[in-house]
């Protein structure tokens, strides 16, 4: 049985952005609204949850979905798309700007952490400051930057090689289970957020999707400090009384 407070060390952690730092929420919803009634998708709750966590270009390509192939045209689409969550006002998560600037407090800790997202370049530079987290010293990693999406481990393997560092000395902070996934597949240690999943489907995993090294309620939950040239984590892996997702 876990303890409730567990220690780890690793050389750096590598962040998820949407559902697990900031809460897009409200803005994917209406961003989907208004895509499934353009391209006759029925309702479009359940693309919300089928979807999160994974690269838009690869959702929108999708022929169960908006089976968009010109080159041109989803350019142009995932721009439109990432606009509207934008409009949908998102913020910072609880915790997270804490957390952050936790990491940032020290010289050499503020070098090992960085964002990993499946979204573009464009969205990560116009809500990580609009959300006031703070910008990784060493960049970002984005749709953009890789070839293969979450589930793939290439995104987290590219935000390791980013920081120098091992992925199998990393920890991987995760909303969806499509980026668990590719933080299992990466060989890192990976830390579930129970934002916008349930924590029984991290606890329920299937074969194929490993189930996630820590499960926590939020990152309130998580304090860091510098400790003999590594990151040490404190994860505090109570749930809370309900044991209901955050959004």
């Amino acid at each position: 049985m876990a303890l409730p407070e567990e220690i780890v060390t690793v050389d750096a952690i590598l962040f998820d952005l949407d559902g697990t730092l900031i809460d897009s929420t409200p803005g994917v919803i209406s961003a989907w609204k208004t895509f499934a009634e353009e391209y006759k998708l029925g309702s479009h709750l359940p693309i919300v949850q089928k979807t999160h966590g994974r690269r838009l270009a690869d959702t929108l390509k999708d022929e169960t979905i908006c089976n968009i192939q010109d080159t041109e045209l989803l350019d142009s689409e995932i721009l439109r798309f990432e606009d509207l969550v934008i409009q949908g006002s998102p913020v910072a998560l609880e915790g997270a700007i804490e957390l952050l600037t936790q990491l940032n407090s020290h010289h050499d800790m503020r070098t090992r952490w960085t964002i990993v997202t499946s979204a573009s370049r464009y969205y990560a530079t116009q809500c990580i400051p609009k959300c006031e987290i703070p910008v990784p010293t060493s960049g970002f990693v984005t749709a953009d930057d890789v070839n293969e999406g979450k589930p793939k481990p290439t995104p987290y393997l590219e935000g390791a090689k980013k920081l120098g560092v091992d992925v199998t000395k990393c920890l991987v902070v995760e909303d969806a289970p499509s980026g668990v996934q590719a933080g299992n597949s990466a060989g890192a240690k990976t830390l579930a957020v129970c934002t916008s999943h349930k924590r029984e489907d991290f606890e329920n995993c299937t074969e194929e999707i490993k189930r996630p090294t820590y499960i926590i309620d939020d990152l309130t939950r998580v304090r860091v400090n510098w400790e003999n040239g590594k990151v040490q984590l404190t994860i505090d892996t109570r749930r809370r009384p309900d044991g209901s997702a955050i959004l």
